[in-house]
């Protein structure tokens, strides 16, 4: 039974063979067009996602010009992804602060990015690591069940699960691992239909 230091380890080796660079799955071209996509990923996937960023960034690609819309105009463009009507007042009372509080610029801290209309922990997370290359883990369901499944954190809460990954994995392995366990568990471990025997990791643990 290995103890979760060594599953750690095991899992991070199997994760770089499999994905040893993963790209960012969110197409954006700064860090107020990585904040928007992630605001329509929740309960959506990237995939879709990105099919329906062109056609808002192409409308308006900035928080002044997001702002100067109509949240009807913004819904219009964004219902594909769900939850569109408060996606998309979030989307416009966010710009309208960033314009209003922050000139336009993205807010590079935790408290501050949290604050935003419909900004969560992990929003703010990946915002921080993959906007502006500071240390944070962010973790999704892909991840919360991985690290579940696997015997690294126990569960209870996405809080725990992020608590746990910090403690048993190292701090300069966080933004290339949050982003291949998304990957790695889209591919090789789902939800459903998962069977353990064809996983690289769940075979072996």
């Amino acid at each position: 039974m290995r103890t979760p230091i060594k599953k750690a380890l095991f899992i991070k080796k199997v994760l770089d063979f499999y994905f040893p660079d993963p790209p960012i799955p969110l197409k954006h071209s700064d860090p107020y067009t990585l904040l928007i996509a992630v605001m329509l990923s929740a309960q959506c996937t990237d995939e879709r996602v990105n099919t329906v960023t062109p056609s808002l960034f192409a409308l308006a690609k900035t928080p002044q010009k997001m702002s100067g819309l109509a949240v009807s105009q913004i819904l219009e463009i964004i219902r594909p992804c769900g939850l569109g009507p408060a996606k998309a007042k979030n989307i416009h009372a966010t710009s309208t602060i960033l314009v209003e509080k922050y000139g336009g610029k993205v807010p590079a801290s935790l408290e501050e990015l949290e604050e935003l209309p419909g900004v969560g922990h992990k929003t703010a997370s990946v915002l921080l690591i993959q906007a502006f290359g500071q240390l944070a883990f962010p973790v999704d369901t892909h991840i919360h069940r991985l690290l579940t499944r696997w015997g690294i954190t126990n569960g209870k809460s996405v809080q725990q699960t992020e608590r746990d990954a910090k403690k048993f994995f190292p701090p300069e392995t966080w933004p290339k691992l949050h982003l291949q366990l998304i990957y790695f568990g889209r591919k090789y471990c789902p939800a459903r239909g998962h069977d353990p025997q064809s996983c690289p990791v769940c075979s072996q643990l």
